[in-house]
């Protein structure tokens, strides 16, 4: 059963653009968002967005236009504002209620804006909105208490604690298991694992864990 999921597409390089197509269209999603120069992306791909908000900084005029004249909805930010773009269009995604959110361009070479989206996957746990970030290379996101990562044998999977330490972590399913393990920043012993089924299962007690699931086997 699809759930129902809200796209957002952000503006960092997507260079794999069938892929973008193919999972956009895998989600069936009830919405697309554009974060400011996402847009870029939904145009090429013949997209029309539901919204399209941001500080425009990345949008030249002619694009802007196109899309006003096909009366695609546009909230304009200043500049100077305490969000990002891709946080205005997650508050926006989140207030759809949907079941999922899937984040496209969210990780390019600005590691700082990686970063900052990354810490965008905890306003889904604090809402029990499952949020995920993806490029053609992995799928990214933040979980507590049980979750499962399903994908091929051999595929490789990094953990890491996010927000602090990270108590009781059990791995099954994985070439490196655990049982009641304890994680920090500091011991980054969560890195390179590696699928053996076709589901691994994670368990973390207390804290909250990163999950960067590589989609192709290594």
């Amino acid at each position: 059963m699809v759930k129902k999921a809200v796209v957002i597409i952000a503006g960092s390089a997507i260079e794999d653009m069938k892929f973008l197509r193919q999972r956009i269209e895998a989600a069936a999603p009830e919405a697309v968002l554009c974060a400011d120069g996402g847009a870029r992306y939904a145009h090429a791909l013949g997209l029309a967005p539901d919204l399209i908000i941001g500080d425009m900084d990345s949008l030249d005029d002619e694009l802007l236009r196109v899309f006003e004249e096909k009366g695609i909805a546009i909230v304009r930010y200043p500049v100077r504002k305490d969000e990002t773009d891709t946080q205005l269009a997650l508050i926006q995604a989140l207030a759809m209620n949907p079941e999922e959110i899937l984040i496209f361009g969210a990780m390019g070479k600005r590691l700082d804006h990686t970063l900052a989206n990354l810490g965008l996957l905890m306003m889904g746990l604090e809402k029990g909105v499952p949020i995920k970030l993806l490029d053609e290379n992995c799928e990214v996101f933040v979980m507590a208490g049980a979750a499962t990562v399903s994908g091929k044998k051999g595929q490789t999977v990094s953990i890491f604690p996010w927000g602090g330490e990270a108590r009781g972590i059990t791995l099954e399913g994985f070439e490196y298991p655990l049982e009641d393990a304890t994680m920090t920043l500091a011991r980054p012993c969560g890195i390179s694992n590696r699928l053996t089924e076709k589901v691994g299962r994670i368990k973390v007690d207390e804290g909250y864990l990163l999950i960067i699931h590589y989609l192709t086997a290594s």
